[in-house]
């Protein structure tokens, strides 16, 4: 027992003495391990055959068509709805 306690005093002065710079070396090693695995990851190429088989598979919106009656019967009804349709249209980036 007292034949370890000789060699991790040691071992512990030391990393008391370089604790920073290790800290750093390890906070560099983590960065770069990122930055690595970022730019790996950021240039995967993607296969055309999965990317049409996920559009099948979303699907289209579909609108009825007696929503759609139901909407405009609305819009022509009401005449602050009508105002702010023209005006959308005219200006729509207009606040």
């Amino acid at each position: 027992m007292h034949s370890l306690a000789v060699p991790l005093e040691k071992f512990g002065a030391g990393l008391k003495r370089y604790g920073g710079v290790l800290f750093f070396l390890l906070l560099a090693m983590v960065y770069a391990f990122m930055i690595l695995r970022i730019n790996m990851l950021s240039n995967v190429q993607v296969d055309q055959s999965e990317v049409s088989s996920k559009v099948k598979a979303t699907g289209v919106p579909r609108v009825h068509a007696a929503d759609a009656l139901r909407l405009e019967s609305l819009k022509d009804n009401s005449v602050n709805v009508q105002t702010l349709f023209e005006q959308n249209r005219t200006n729509p980036f207009q606040e």
